[in-house]
């Protein structure tokens, strides 16, 4: 059934009224005062919707919650369990909403994070999560070989953490960062070369600017990638790209990163 029949209301104000509300819209219910646009909201359609629920209760579950009469009226089919927001709510905040006053905002957020699908706000298309063997598939169907980069982000850290972080990862075996575009390779324990090359337009003054006396430096180069690897798609490196890929969801905090450089 795809709406509320309601016959011969007589809640309050209401004088034998039959109506026909239909489901999964917005309704409005409006009129002077007096003219029972509450009798037929809450003390009949709710009342009615709420007592319903409660009664396919188990008797255990029932002396919890709050009974409601049944509405002065002769038919109501159609109808599902109901909410009710009252204007005169005593919870009042300038930050409340309907879902925090009806406490349905945290059950919202789990529908929406566990039925809703996630689209790129970029290019719109449906973001899925990705896994290894997910990834390495679509690289070997779509880019069988070419040659490429797998890559993880580094997270912005302040110019004074950068060097020691940059050589924590030298000293895990990574030895090359893309920065711009640009594949720097940078031989263990020269932390400083990559520091004076990705910093180096940080630390010139801008043209047209004069340099501050005092200050915080400009932020450093954002974007720096890590190349985990560096190898060709094929059938023959899958287990290679496989762990390669592994390594940069781990490093990355499960954002890796696969660029093309050339095709077969």
């Amino acid at each position: 059934m795809d709406e509320i029949v309601i016959e011969g209301a007589r809640e309050h104000n209401l004088k034998n009224v039959s109506v026909r509300l239909p489901h999964e819209h917005f309704i409005v219910v409006t009129g002077p005062s007096g003219s029972g646009k509450s009798s037929l909201a809450f003390d009949t359609v709710y009342a009615e919707g709420h007592r319903r629920y409660v009664e396919s209760l188990s008797t255990y579950a029932r002396q919890f919650l709050e009974r409601v009469d049944k509405p002065d009226v002769d038919f109501i089919e159609g109808i599902s369990p109901a909410i009710a927001i009252e204007q005169y709510n005593p919870v009042k905040h300038s930050r409340s909403t309907v879902g925090t006053a009806s406490e349905i905002y945290d059950y919202l957020r789990l529908l929406f994070a566990k039925a809703g699908q996630i689209h790129c706000p970029a290019c719109g298309r449906p973001v899925r999560p990705a896994t290894v063997d997910s990834t390495v598939s679509l690289l070997l169907e779509g880019f069988q070989g070419a040659r490429g980069f797998v890559l993880f982000p580094l997270a912005p850290v302040s110019p004074e953490e950068l060097g020691a972080r940059l050589a924590a990862l030298q000293a895990q075996g990574f030895i090359r960062f893309m920065a711009e575009g640009e594949v720097l390779d940078i031989a263990p324990g020269q932390s400083d070369r990559l520091l004076e090359r990705i910093s180096g337009s940080a630390k010139e003054p801008r043209k047209g600017r004069e340099r501050k006396a005092a200050g915080p430096p400009e932020p450093l180069l954002r974007g720096l990638r890590v190349v985990a690897d560096r190898l060709a798609f094929s059938a023959e490196n899958r287990a290679r790209l496989g762990e390669s890929l592994e390594t940069a969801f781990r490093e990355g905090e499960g954002v890796a990163e696969v660029q093309v450089v050339d095709g077969p």
